[in-house]
């Protein structure tokens, strides 16, 4: 029980943080940009985790078990995060600068997954048959998926 607590606790400190500096340094995106941002995230991140946490036992948070924790996570954690990438990335420089944005946003994802799988009881984030790899090549493609929605939300609101 302490362990878990403990876990929620760290998981907690990570919404705070990531949520603080989301709204803190928030330099480009409009209201309704980080709105449906963190409705996508949200719903993207909930979607994915169905299938590859719970279907697939991939991965999980906390316990095999489905709990409310790990609604915080899809929640509170991913949304800010995305908006931080968003407002960050290089949009008007060349595809080099992309590429390599992209390229130090996967290690920063991979370290902070890292620190997520820390033993009991600070780690909150465990491997079935997933490999931290997966998690390298997969990671850029939600990141172009995020920004390709970006650019879609940019498209509608210059069109209204």
């Amino acid at each position: 029980m302490l362990g878990e607590m403990i876990n929620v606790i760290g998981l907690l400190i990570s919404v705070l943080l990531f949520n603080f500096f989301a709204f803190r340094l928030n330099k480009h995106l409009n209201k309704n940009q980080i709105l449906h941002i963190y409705i996508f995230s949200i719903a993207f991140q909930l979607l994915f985790d169905i299938i590859i946490d719970f279907k697939l036992h991939a991965y999980w948070y906390f316990t095999i078990e489905i709990e409310w924790h790990v609604l915080l996570y899809a929640i509170f954690l991913v949304p800010p995060v995305n908006i931080i990438f968003l407002n960050y990335f290089p949009f008007k420089k060349s595809i080099l600068h992309k590429i390599t944005a992209i390229l130090l946003w996967n290690i920063a994802f991979l370290l902070y997954e890292f620190l997520t799988l820390s033993p009991e009881p600070w780690g909150y984030f465990h491997y079935g048959w997933w490999k931290w790899w997966y998690s390298a090549l997969l990671n850029p493609v939600l990141l172009v998926i995020v920004i390709k929605y970006y650019r879609y939300i940019q498209k509608i609101e210059s069109s209204v």
